[in-house]
């Protein structure tokens, strides 16, 4: 059986609720959601519904229907970008944003849109607040910040971001696709008017979902339009939240395995979680350090994820990620991450890194597994 270490990708596997959860809703109510139709067509309005309620619930969000579900992350970010700046936007940024981020923000540059500031981590790979501070400008239109870093796990302080992007009354943008599940995020004590994240990662929802939550203070516009299950005389995009932003049928089946993934989570616990998957991190850094390999980013519990990249002077990152699948059964992934600008601060472009990504189900032989396999393939 394959051991499973690569969960800042995707997560697995789901909890045994999710998978009841996807079956049943497969088996039951898989309509077209519908607030004024047939009874299948309720329930599926239901689900979604009930999935809003919880996500404002989990995240102190300010309304449930600021809740727009998304295809993933990226969906979620790019229906953030394309939907609030305007030409001529100024936008602060970080160089630890996955290219989810990165992308869109630097097309829009290319093309003579907006222009761009990526704030440089410290070499502990945390962004100072300061520095954030500093970036701004007269035209700054939005700062979009990564809550933690997709190749070194370090969480930045986004609370105190998000305070002086309120103090500037400027929207606030934070991508927690690596941290929602795992870290507490409160929506109204950070300040934040845009968070992003997939459901796919630490809230075990199945791929091919996501999250966009809108604040009062971030004015967006459509990103896509079409039906909404509800109004259909509108001649354009009706302006009601969430239908303003969810054209078209979401992803019922999906959004029912969120919905159970979140309330396994809430079960389980954000402590818990964080720290059983913090004690493998230390196990396997433990040993890293031993073997005198390269392990970047602060090792400081309290201020990362379970996530952890390293590098061998001996051997390039994709052929010990080959062997490791090949010969021993052992997923992780090495590369660039989709994050290329923090590599060419930490000069591990273009090759990258190995990452490590644990999750809560895994276990401290499943570390002992891949140090043993290391131990082989380093002889």
């Amino acid at each position: 059986m394959t051991i499973y270490l690569d969960n800042a990708a995707t997560s697995f596997p789901k909890p045994e609720s999710v998978y009841q959860a996807l079956d049943q809703l497969a088996r039951t109510s898989l309509a077209n959601p519908g607030r004024a139709g047939h009874k299948m067509a309720l329930a599926a309005e239901r689900t979604l519904d009930d999935c809003r309620h919880l996500l404002n619930q989990f995240f102190h969000g300010k309304d449930p229907e600021r809740w727009i579900f998304t295809l993933n992350g990226t969906d979620a970010l790019n229906m953030a970008f394309k939907g609030i700046l305007n030409d001529g936007a100024h936008v602060v940024t970080t160089d630890l944003e996955h290219n989810s981020v990165s992308r869109p923000l630097r097309a829009l540059e290319l093309a003579g849109r907006i222009s761009l500031t990526r704030v440089h981590a410290d070499g502990s790979g945390t962004v100072d607040p300061d520095a954030v501070r500093s970036a701004i400008q007269p035209g700054t239109r939005l700062i979009a910040v990564t809550h933690a870093s997709n190749v070194l796990g370090t969480v930045q302080p986004v609370a105190e971001i998000g305070r002086i992007a309120r103090e500037r009354d400027i929207p606030f943008l934070v991508d927690a696709a690596q941290t929602a599940g795992v870290i507490p995020i409160d929506i109204q004590s950070m300040n934040i008017d845009l968070l992003a994240f997939p459901g796919h990662k630490s809230l075990f929802g199945p791929t091919g979902t996501g999250a966009l939550y809108v604040g009062p203070q971030a004015k967006l516009r459509p990103w896509r339009e079409g039906g909404t299950g509800g109004d259909s005389s509108s001649e354009t995009q009706p302006r009601e939240l969430p239908y303003y932003l969810e054209g078209g049928t979401p992803n019922v089946l999906g959004i029912a395995g969120l919905a159970a993934g979140v309330r396994y989570v809430q079960e389980r616990g954000l402590d818990s979680i964080h720290a059983h998957e913090m004690d493998l991190v230390e196990r396997l850094w433990r040993y890293l350090e031993s073997k005198s390999l390269r392990v970047f980013g602060h090792r400081d519990p309290t201020r990362r994820v379970a996530t952890i990249s390293f590098a061998c002077d001996t051997l390039g990152a994709a052929e010990l990620g080959g062997i490791l699948d090949e010969s021993f059964d052992i997923a992780i992934r090495p590369g660039l991450h989709c994050a290329p600008y923090i590599h060419r601060s930490l000069g591990t472009f273009p090759e990258g890194a190995v990452r490590v990504s644990p999750g809560p189900f895994n276990t401290a032989e499943d570390i002992d597994a891949l140090t043993a396999a290391l131990d082989e393939i380093l002889l």
